[in-house]
């Protein structure tokens, strides 16, 4: 698996309301991908209960291989998102452990946090704690998913939650948190 996400921060005082209208006409558009695992279409605020440091559209994926991936980049559905925001970043991060639940659908909160690999601690060990930190994760009834991945070139490892209802309370201050817009799934 392969997790990916780009983000478009947008000025301080751009109406939100229109990437919520996006997200509501379009987001439909990627249900039931070929080889997506799940596409959760993600939204920050400055002015929040959860407030943000920026303004920002950054939806999150997870692909089961990379042909989804290859796919979705060099299709129409990308090409439009660049025509309307400009091309992006794409951060991408190999797959270490993952965890979806059958409630996923009733995704309301992500968290994100990207970390520096611990250089002191040997990769392989990094691997196993994460790996068991998403299968913990399973165990707790307001994670709807968990994703813990790793990138070689920066050397860094993504932590990406998805919620329920409820906002993330503690021990998520250091994360980016989102609001989640849509879920795009399988069928």
């Amino acid at each position: 698996m392969i997790a990916m996400q780009y983000s478009f921060i947008l000025p301080a005082d751009y109406d939100m309301a229109i990437i919520d209208r996006r997200i509501a006409e379009k987001g439909h558009l990627l249900d039931n991908y070929p080889h997506l695992r799940f596409k959760a279409y993600l939204s920050a605020r400055r002015a929040d209960v959860t407030p943000s440091r920026d303004n920002l559209y950054a939806p999150f994926y997870l692909w089961d291989d990379v042909e989804g991936l290859n796919n979705f980049l060099g299709g129409d559905g990308f090409a439009g998102v660049s025509d309307a925001f400009g091309r992006p970043q794409v951060k991408s991060w190999f797959v270490w452990q993952a965890f979806v639940s059958p409630d996923v659908s009733q995704a309301a909160f992500a968290t994100r946090e990207v970390l520096p690999a611990d250089t002191t601690v040997p990769l392989g060990e990094q691997r196993k704690q994460e790996s068991e930190r998403v299968l913990r994760d399973g165990e707790h009834k307001r994670i709807l998913a968990s994703v813990a991945g790793f990138e070689p070139y920066s050397w860094t490892v993504v932590r990406f939650r998805l919620w329920g209802p409820d906002a993330p309370g503690q021990g998520e201050e250091a994360a980016q948190m989102y609001r989640v817009g849509h879920m795009s799934l399988p069928k």
